[in-house]
């Protein structure tokens, strides 16, 4: 062979040179890039490739890909999904077992995202319960691995996905059959948790399909089940007086396969619709396990606010003194957006002028979303029409809460109701300085000569100046918060600014009636030559007798009281103001704490003035 090659021609020579020469290269090549090796790619990609899932990319992620590339059926399911799941489904109860029925959630939700029939859906709900919820629990999934997760969201998007109506718009949760592809699933509900404060819960929709706006976080709990909001209807029966007729309720549906396995292999499925209340119990019972729900609170709070006429009673509710928010008849304008819970302590939230509860959205979703203080606070709110007389509306207030303590606990057994907290910003400060201070006669002679008793007034009028201006401490309210409160007035009550807004209100007929009587007075029975209803505008004027009067009070004893002061600038606070109110009159001697907040007049929604609120709530628990 040697000389052989020693025989060739020149030219062949040179053929067999270059040859060999391409070798080299191709092997100097196949050393920079073998066909097995790695390459360095960024660690978000590299978090991408781990976490992904047919509900973040669109596509089977790597565990169920792997599944198939095990079984070589990547091809088939390409060119026929269903035809590979029905394989897939025919080898249950093998060795691998586990990873057969993830893969199916995962293969099955994707085939139904992508033009596969509605029931897969469920199907992928059924696999994934059973992934997670095996009888054995010997080969139940460890904690840490990551399918768990996934998992669970393929069972909470199956479930929302697979029971909503034709349109796509609602869950329907009504008892029915429904065909999966290996089989029927009947599907019971169970009535528990249907209803609310005695409102039937009706048309259902799923929150994981909202965007939010207008709120900085959304907050989710994690966990298992389809979180849902549901509007409320009025029966037959009585219903809880206390629950808003506009409410959104947030629910956490699950539905509950009976031995979903032993269905799978007989070919017929059982399963039973039940409701949660998130803002009642966070977990649930599965087997032998305590499971985490799933719940969207944030999300069902901007469903609520999101084009809800308690936006429209912010100006109109000004103007208009006896403009009525609802329809019910109740006077009463306390509202909860969940039932009374015992043993919780009441926040009561009270809004300023020209505003509604709707402007605590912010703080309430980052407290009722706080682990600690949404389990051991429930939070009220009180709407009043902000253009009457302030200790018309302050009344108002204190007469709420009275009627709501008594309704709810009449045996006085809740400890809990009686530690109540209210949190007033703006005008509403001045109404929750009036649920913690003792006036006597105060206000009243500060604008008569004369003794109630003894004044040329009609009876029901005298009832209503009783009940407005002579006020007690409510034994129930044990701390205050005042949120940029005019304690002294503010200025834009005395220029013309406040001489317009004063033009614009209108009194209720019970007030004007009032009004009508005082003016009436005999001149020898009134301070003034004339008595005038006044305006909350004019209560707010700092060189009113009203105002000048309050300031005066002092808070109850056993009452603790924080102030939080919005200041503009950066100049020193005693010179400052927040558009709207100075510091020399939000600011009041003998507070357990005060807080200055370099903020505009619309404080309260500012992550400084709610953290200072979560604060206060914390060291108010502890002291409990």
């Amino acid at each position: 062979m040697r000389e052989a090659l020693w025989r060739l021609s020149p030219a062949s020579h040179g053929r067999l040179t270059a040859l060999a020469a391409g070798v080299v290269v191709s092997l100097l090549a196949a050393g920079c890039a073998t066909p097995v090796g790695v390459m360095r790619i960024r660690p978000e990609e590299a978090n991408r490739q781990i976490t992904a899932s047919v509900l973040t990319t669109g596509e089977p992620g790597a565990q169920a890909q792997e599944f198939l590339y095990r079984l070589n059926l990547s091809k088939q399911y390409r060119e026929n999904p269903a035809k590979t799941i029905a394989e897939l489904h025919a080898g249950l109860g093998q060795a691998d077992e586990s990873s057969r029925l993830f893969a199916l959630a995962e293969l099955s939700f994707d085939h139904a995202e992508h033009g596969g029939v509605h029931p897969y859906y469920l199907a992928s709900a059924a696999y994934a319960w059973a992934f997670l919820f095996p009888d054995d629990p010997a080969v139940r999934p460890d904690c840490y691995d990551p399918r768990v997760r996934t998992a669970m969201d393929l069972y909470n998007r199956g479930v929302a996905e697979g029971l909503a109506d034709g349109t796509g718009d609602e869950v329907n949760l009504s008892a029915r059959s429904v065909a999966l592809p290996y089989g029927p699933l009947h599907l019971d509900v169970d009535p528990t948790g249907f209803t609310f404060g005695g409102y039937q819960l009706v048309h259902f929709k799923s929150l994981a399909d909202f965007q939010i706006r207008g709120l900085r976080n959304r907050y989710r709990h994690r966990g298992i089940g389809a979180p849902l909001a549901a509007s409320v209807s009025k029966g037959e029966g009585p219903v809880d007086p206390w629950i808003g007729p506009y409410v959104k309720v947030p629910v956490t549906a699950l539905l509950r396969f009976d031995d979903p396995r032993r269905g799978m292999s007989d070919g017929a499925l059982h399963g039973t619709i039940q409701l949660y209340d998130p803002g009642a119990s966070a977990t649930t019972r599965i087997g032998d396990v305590t499971v985490p729900l799933e719940s969207e609170k944030t999300t069902a709070l901007a469903y609520q606010l999101d084009g809800a006429p308690v936006w429209d009673f912010e100006i109109a509710g000004f103007r208009r003194g006896d403009l009525a928010f609802t329809t019910t008849t109740r006077e009463d304008n306390l509202f909860m957006f969940q039932p009374y819970r015992p043993g919780r302590i009441p926040v009561v939230f009270v809004h300023g002028t020209a505003s509604s509860p709707a402007r605590w959205a912010e703080m309430t979703n980052e407290l009722m979303n706080d682990p600690v203080l949404g389990q051991r606070y429930q939070f009220w709110f009180y709407l009043y029409n902000t253009g009457n007389p302030v200790a018309y509306s302050a009344m108002g207030l204190r007469e709420s809460l009275q009627h709501v303590v008594k309704n709810v606990d009449p045996e006085g057994k809740d400890p809990a109701l009686r530690q109540m907290v209210v949190i007033g910003h703006s005008q509403g400060g001045l109404l929750t300085k009036m649920t913690v201070v003792s006036s006597g006669t105060r206000f009243w002679d500060a604008n008569f000569k004369v003794p109630i008793e003894q004044a040329d007034l009609p009876e029901e009028t005298k009832d209503l100046l009783r009940r407005s201006i002579f006020v007690e401490p409510l034994p129930f309210v044990t701390e205050v918060i005042f949120i940029c409160t005019p304690h002294r007035g503010s200025f834009l009550a005395e220029n013309w600014l406040g001489k317009i807004a004063r033009s614009l209100v209108t009194f209720p007929a019970k007030l004007t009636k009032v009004s009508v009587d005082l003016v009436k007075l005999k001149p020898a029975q009134a301070a003034q030559t004339a008595i005038h209803m006044p305006t909350a505008i004019d209560n707010m004027d700092g060189s009113s007798p009203f105002i000048k009067t309050l300031s005066f009070l002092p808070i109850a004893p056993g009452v603790e009281a924080h102030s939080i002061v919005a200041v503009q600038g950066d100049g020193p606070p005693e010179e400052g103001d927040d558009g709207v109110v100075k510091y020399t009159s939000a600011h009041i001697d003998g507070v357990a704490s005060e807080l200055i907040v370099r903020d505009s007049h619309s404080t309260q929604a500012t992550p400084a003035t709610i953290e200072e609120v979560r604060r206060i709530l914390y060291a108010h628990l502890n002291e409990q």
